[in-house]
């Protein structure tokens, strides 16, 4: 049957229009306060919430650091990724070399003073059986960040934990010495499950209302795209979990930036990272924007594993105020803080 050219006009201008309604929506203006953003991470994640942390330190007032080596620790060479993951034997990450790096980079201009740093909150975990990013990259971080100026009580490191490479929940996920997909495990410490969301929320804001059972604000997937570029890696979509609260034009809500590992975007796992890892269970008691990027394993050949940029592939300023996915995500955040 032939249909005429009218009809078969109309019809792809509905199919048309259905794709338009099916797209990604905007990234909406919240009003955020901008003073009160922070950032955690896992793995890749962890490398990338330590870059942010270091180069926006203007901006960022704390960061969750969960298996994640240190800052700059790779020099723009993959080759070197295996000492910063911990996986050479007797041979860790140097972190003098890291912090003169940063200084360095802070001398130029490239990253916002180091001075901020000793202002700011950090909490850093690996876990006893983690095989992926082992023990002693971890260490090496947490002493780049006190040479940094990150002293006493502003420094927390949990490492007796016997749990594998994962965020780890009171109990949702693998069994607490896994290391395997979706890297989200549980984990007992003493009678209770360990809640890390709570644990590094809390330790970067200070007291929080209890976390709630079942969160009763949105999951909002938005256009990634808008604000990367498909040279950055990262995906057409991303998401943000806005707490009831956080939905009024003058809630000042604070924003937190949960940056997933390597084969953990939603490409991989589906919702679980930004569903089911606990920090919208916090924020939804504590007027917390939650803002959860995404880098997908199929987007640049050099990242077959879906990982943030810790060692180069999308440029050699990778790990400074020009790194193609540092600037996305700030302009995520700055778009939060913005007014309707």
């Amino acid at each position: 049957m032939h249909m005429s050219r009218s009809l078969a006009s109309l019809m792809l201008a509905g199919l048309v229009a259905g794709s338009a309604v099916a797209a990604p929506a905007s990234l909406p203006a919240y009003g955020a306060d901008p003073q009160q953003t922070s950032v955690s991470g896992l793995s890749s994640g962890a490398f990338m919430a330590v870059q942010l942390q270091v180069a926006y330190s203007r901006s960022f007032i704390g960061a969750g650091v969960v298996a994640g080596g240190p800052y700059y620790c790779a020099a723009n060479n993959v080759f070197l990724a295996g000492i910063c993951m911990g996986q050479v034997p007797f041979f860790p990450p140097n972190p003098v070399l890291m912090a003169n790096a940063a200084k360095g980079f802070s001398r130029a201009r490239w990253i916002d003073p180091l001075s901020n740093l000793s202002k700011r909150r950090i909490y850093v975990f690996s876990g006893t059986d983690d095989t992926i990013v082992r023990q002693p990259a971890v260490d090496a971080t947490v002493s780049f960040f006190q040479q940094m100026g990150v002293k006493g009580d502003k420094l927390k490191y949990v490492n007796q934990v016997p749990a594998g490479h994962a965020v780890i929940t009171p109990g949702y996920g693998n069994d607490c010495a896994a290391n395997a997909a979706p890297y989200i495990n549980h984990c007992n410490v003493g009678s209770e499950g360990y809640d890390q969301a709570g644990a590094l929320l809390q330790h970067i804001y200070g007291a929080l209302n209890p976390r709630v059972d079942t969160p009763t604000g949105q999951i909002v997937s938005f256009d990634q795209r808008a604000y990367a570029a498909v040279a950055t890696g990262m995906a057409d979509t991303a998401y943000l979990y806005v707490p009831r609260s956080c939905t009024a034009s003058d809630a000042h809500c604070k924003v937190h930036v949960a940056i997933h590992g390597c084969v953990q975007s939603s490409e991989s796992v589906g919702d679980q990272f930004y569903a089911d890892t606990g920090y919208n269970n916090w924020a939804d008691s504590n007027h917390i924007l939650v803002l959860y990027p995404q880098v997908n394993k199929s987007a640049i050949p050099s990242n077959p594993q879906g990982c943030w940029d810790w060692w180069g592939y999308t440029g050699g300023n990778y790990a400074n105020k020009s790194s193609l996915q540092m600037r996305a995500i700030v302009a995520m955040v700055n778009r939060l803080a913005q007014h309707r």
